[in-house]
């Protein structure tokens, strides 16, 4: 076989060379190597029509230049595998974009009895987001544990909400597109080619079929130009967003339930299921599409049942946000949660999770968000001991602190960030690499909870009447209550002691 390195001048006049050996070949495009394999040159198949083109135009230079070039474009290098340039060779035109990060090949592979199948792929989201694999093929180096998934949605969340802002929709964000890593807590949205600019460059595809919306499936044999026929836009791919959270965190499909559409008809049967009739399997108010547990595959279980895994496991913010996608959004679009929405949720249940007792658990961590929620849901293992809880307050405009209803569940070694002192403050691009630190952490101490406070100037303890200096160590009681910062924006919260039952 060829390894001729073949050199190239792209459109912009930057030196691309490539390794004349076919790497790979997705639907469209056949994918080689550069010679220090940090980047790809995908080469189309069929040559593009002249719209798609100009599309690719703008997104190697406009549209990228818009997000990687403006304040706080580094950080968003990892989010994204974003095209550079254009190429043409022998009548072919080709896409260059960076490689993947290395965190995104699977190191391990598969179980013991098959461990070359899967080691050097890529990491297909479908991997993590399925029971079958889950429970059957993943090794567990390389599955992650419930707090990786947290992680791994908010980072999808984030790279959402800024293709929004930048006024672009995805289109087909899926399993296919996003690259996940359980193990590291990262996504990367990939196949930027497609992006949707509305008015200016419309859809090529409609997506994939777990993550269409509904009113996309609807119409989806309508012709383009119909007035009726829904195309992807930045509200579908809101509903992908929640679909894909949906995915990662409880391993089954919202839509896939026991009712059918049409008996005689397998394809209008799926036409009305994943459209018209869409109904989420969870759905308290019309249970005619829950999950029968006899239609499952073995290896689908516990995850595949609701019964067993409810998405109410997910906790309380993020069970809103799946009632609003699912429920009262899912045929009405513009009731969908944002991505923004979804990350800022994201980042308030990272503070319900509490790690579980048990070693051995699959999931490691769990949501608990009362008491009665001490009890691991995927294992069994309670929580001895008693569990401090603090409730978090803001300064309201009439000089009263009001209740945010945002609690953080403290456990050995839990973190305090700058962004739980400061209800202005919040973990992404804005914040600067030297504000991410921890700046305190809690401590269980036989049957005493600790706060040991490493670098926060203004923490006050109220109760007592007294700062908390740098370096303090102080013991928590029920009742208690602290002022993390005196800035307007500075939180106070409350120390809530909740004992075992």
């Amino acid at each position: 076989m060829s390894t001729q390195v073949v050199e190239l001048v792209a459109v912009d006049g930057t030196p691309i060379e490539y390794i004349d050996e076919v790497i790979g070949s997705g639907g469209s495009k056949d994918v080689y190597y550069s010679p220090d394999k940090s980047y790809v040159v995908a080469f189309f198949r069929k040559t593009p029509d002249a719209n798609t083109q100009a599309r690719l135009e703008n997104i190697v230079s406009r549209y990228r230049k818009s997000i990687f070039e403006q304040e706080f474009g580094d950080y968003w290098r990892r989010f994204f595998c974003w095209p550079t340039n254009i190429v043409y060779h022998e009548g072919r035109l080709g896409v260059v974009s960076p490689t993947y990060d290395a965190d995104f090949f699977f190191k391990v592979g598969s179980k013991e009895n098959d461990r070359s199948r899967l080691r050097g792929k890529e990491k297909n989201g479908k991997w993590f987001a399925s029971a079958k694999h889950q429970n059957t093929i993943l090794a567990r180096a390389e599955r992650g544990d419930w707090y990786n998934y947290f992680q791994v949605c908010l980072c999808i969340s984030r790279a959402v909400r800024r293709l929004h802002a930048a006024g672009l929709a995805h289109s087909d964000l899926s399993f296919n597109n996003v690259l996940v890593a359980p193990t590291a807590g990262r996504a990367c949205i990939i196949d930027i080619d497609g992006l949707v600019v509305p008015g200016k460059f419309f859809p090529e595809v409609i997506g994939t079929k777990e993550f269409i919306a509904p009113e996309v499936y609807q119409t989806k044999n309508l012709p383009k130009d119909d007035p009726r026929r829904s195309l992807p836009n930045i509200r579908t791919d809101r509903f992908a967003l929640a679909v894909l959270v949906y995915f990662y965190l409880l391993n089954r499909d919202p839509f896939d339930g026991q009712k059918v559409f049409d008996i005689d008809d397998d394809e209008r049967d799926e036409m009305l299921r994943r459209g018209e009739k869409a109904l989420f399997v969870e759905n308290p108010h019309d249970i005619s599409n829950a999950v029968r547990v006899s239609d499952l595959d073995e290896k689908q279980l516990p995850q595949g049942d609701p019964a067993q895994r409810p998405y109410t496991l997910c906790g309380p913010y993020l069970k809103k946000l799946f009632d609003r996608a699912f429920i009262t959004g899912l045929h009405q679009p513009d009731l969908r949660p944002t991505a923004q929405e979804w990350e800022d949720e994201i980042v308030k249940t990272v503070d319900l999770l509490h790690p579980c007792p048990n070693l051995d658990c699959s999931h490691k961590w769990f949501v608990l968000d009362d008491i009665e929620r001490r009890v691991c849901p995927f294992c069994g293992e309670k929580v001895r001991g008693a569990i401090p809880v603090l409730d978090l307050y803001y300064l309201h405009s009439n000089g009263e602190y009001m209740s945010e209803e945002h609690w953080v569940v403290l456990y050995d070694g839990r973190p305090l960030y700058p962004w739980h002192l400061q209800h202005n403050i919040a973990p992404n691009e804005r914040l600067p690499l030297s504000e991410r630190k921890r700046v305190a952490f809690f401590r269980k101490q036989g049957e005493k909870w600790l706060l040991v406070n490493e670098r926060i100037t203004e923490l006050w303890d109220l109760s007592a009447g007294k700062p908390i200096s740098v370096g303090a160590v102080v013991e928590l009681y029920h009742g208690q209550r602290l002022l993390f910062s005196d800035a307007p924006e500075g939180r106070r919260c409350v120390v809530r002691w909740e004992h075992e039952i």
